[in-house]
């Protein structure tokens, strides 16, 4: 079966979310949501499942960008991965991130829901489809390159990175969080990545992913990884975007897609990276500019 996306309503935005079977000991329960919340991360993409008689609802995307429609399918050099916090957490552990941390989830934005939270989130990372073309793209949410020296790490996104946007963002939520970055492990995948990019520029950091064969095979075996259908070659069935929000050192939400210029300075949203980007998820929305079929995900300290 395919998965269903969610219809959205000209001014009122209630969604039924689904408690994700690998975070949750409880079944599926879903969840009605006043005013705006977020579909569940099993939701977002039309991909088939590997078993035909599951749920829709026990689905989970596979989201990337789109960089257009290549003449033949040819298998991806880095293939989309699910966005599910269980393998965002395992796989980034394996290549480096401290046990102390975990990648959590948002099941709405509803405070009831949000006080579930862990706190401190260090980082968001929200996956959505964008409805517009880069052209209709507001000036201001473009990004510039005089934004490099705003946050201590952004690197650039290019085709060869084809459906690298997750572990991009998780890459900008890790290095421009001072909690995360001083536990990474030396001597591992992410270790030497950090030491090897520290000081160059945005572009410089993107050749050198794409160079990386341990960080590729690494990502490679994380992106088979969950309970939807793996995408090793069809451009046209991922249609999703990860993306990242940071706090700078001057307490500004920033937004880090590598497709863009640079950063984006968003606004002061006083020290919560949570809020703030809830904020601007709803202003996007709002404004026709993505779909409602998105998931947001956490940068925490672990709770195990």
């Amino acid at each position: 079966s395919k998965v269903n996306q969610s219809s959205r309503t000209s001014h009122n935005f209630s969604f039924c979310l689904s408690i994700h079977p690998s975070t949750s000991t409880h079944p599926f329960i879903p969840i009605s949501i006043k005013v705006l919340s977020v579909p569940s991360i099993h939701t977002l993409l039309n991909v088939k499942m590997s078993n035909a008689d599951d749920q829709a609802s026990s689905a989970s995307t596979r989201a990337i960008i789109e960089h257009g429609d290549d003449p033949a399918p040819k298998k991806f050099s880095w293939p989309p991965l699910e966005s599910n916090p269980e393998v965002f957490t395992n796989y980034l552990r394996s290549i480096g991130l401290s046990q102390n941390f975990a990648i959590g989830e948002v099941f709405g934005f509803d405070e009831d829901l949000l006080a579930f939270l862990p706190q401190p989130i260090l980082g968001i990372i929200v996956c959505y489809e964008r409805l517009i073309p880069k052209s209709e793209i507001r000036d201001v949410d473009k990004g510039a390159k005089e934004n490099y020296d705003k946050v201590s790490f952004y690197m650039h996104q290019s085709k060869v990175l084809d459906n690298a946007c997750g572990i991009i963002a998780c890459l900008h939520a890790i290095f421009n969080s001072p909690a995360t970055s001083v536990e990474i492990k030396p001597d591992t995948v992410l270790g030497k990545f950090r030491e090897r990019t520290q000081s160059v520029t945005p572009s410089e950091r993107c050749s050198a992913l794409e160079n990386d064969t341990d960080f590729q095979r690494m990502h490679k075996n994380y992106a088979s990884k969950g309970q939807s259908q793996e995408i090793t070659s069809d451009q046209s069935a991922v249609k999703h975007h990860f993306v990242a929000y940071v706090l700078n050192s001057e307490g500004q939400l920033v937004e880090l897609d590598g497709t863009k210029a640079g950063p984006v300075i968003l606004c002061d949203c006083g020290g919560d990276v949570l809020r703030g980007s809830i904020k601007e998820i709803k202003g996007r929305l709002e404004r026709g500019e993505i779909s409602d079929s998105l998931s947001m995900m956490t940068l925490n300290y672990a709770q195990d």
